[in-house]
């Protein structure tokens, strides 16, 4: 059992129904954003599946320094705003420094952790205090039962709102696996828990100055992952993954997120009914 929590208007955790946390990599445009989150907002209405949008405005942990970062702090909370404000929808983002954290927070309804700083004790801390929902990204080179430091990090500051992410281990060179084990190991921490199926079929650096991907094998990975008994899932999402500024190649493609879902919304009613016998 894990701890449950509000975020927009919906509870997630502790046997709470499945929710979905989705949005392209990075904002590439307020207009195609906008167009993102309305698109994923009305099949997760037609559904019923609770949405978190999700679209960074800096990735500071781009393969190459002359890779697409996003349009920088100002001008992507404004356009989160806009979005909060047009489409009343709870909204989450990375954050990279401790200097981020105020103002993200002032917009958004959850801080995101990136994967490769989810042991910088000074963001986790800051990010805490924020009492935002904190999701934290499991780095890759951290082990499922590790993770429990850095969510007490966050609880050292009182904020119990905290969500831990699987987006798969480094194994070898350029490569990620996911241990489906790491999910009843991170439940056991008592936070809710949550599935990246599309950077974990990502290849870091695989196309020299910048990540690869294996996008076919995102709705494996996501069916075994509700199976295991996960909380939510995490997809980054495009309308056309082969045009995207950052991570297209293991980006899932709109137009098979409705199918997806809803075969992961049975997966997951057929789990937690063998839970509740």
């Amino acid at each position: 059992m894990t701890r449950s929590f509000t975020v927009g208007d919906f509870k997630i955790g502790n046997r709470n129904p499945l929710f979905l946390i989705a949005g392209p990599c990075v904002i590439e445009s307020e207009r195609h954003a906008m167009r993102m989150a309305e698109s994923i907002a009305q099949i997760c209405s037609d559904l019923k599946v609770n949405y978190i949008f999700k679209a960074s405005y800096d990735k500071a942990n781009r393969t190459s320094v002359h890779s697409f970062r996003g349009p920088g702090l100002k001008k992507g909370l404004s356009v989160l705003k806009v979005i909060k404000r047009s489409l009343h929808l709870p909204l989450l983002t990375d954050i990279h420094e401790v200097a981020h954290v105020g103002p993200a927070a002032e917009v958004c309804d959850v801080l995101q952790i990136p994967a490769f700083l989810c042991r910088q004790t000074d963001l986790l801390v800051a990010a805490g205090k924020s009492r935002r929902a904190i999701n934290i990204k499991k780095g890759q080179f951290v082990a499922p039962w590790e993770i429990r430091h850095a969510v007490e990090k966050v609880r050292s500051t009182g904020n119990q709102k905290i969500i831990v992410t699987e987006r798969g281990a480094m194994f070898g060179y350029n490569n990620l696996v996911v241990d489906m084990r790491s999910f009843p190991i991170m439940r056991e921490i008592g936070f809710p828990v949550v599935f990246d199926a599309t950077h974990s079929v990502q290849i870091p650096a695989g196309a020299g100055s910048a990540s690869s991907g294996q996008a076919q094998f995102i709705p494996h990975l996501a069916r075994a992952a509700v199976a295991a008994g996960i909380d939510g899932i995490f997809m980054e999402i495009h309308d056309h993954p082969e045009r995207a500024l950052s991570d297209g190649p293991n980006a899932l493609h709109l137009k098979l997120l409705p199918g997806l879902l809803k075969t992961l919304l049975e997966i997951s009613h057929v789990v937690k009914d063998e839970v509740k016998a």
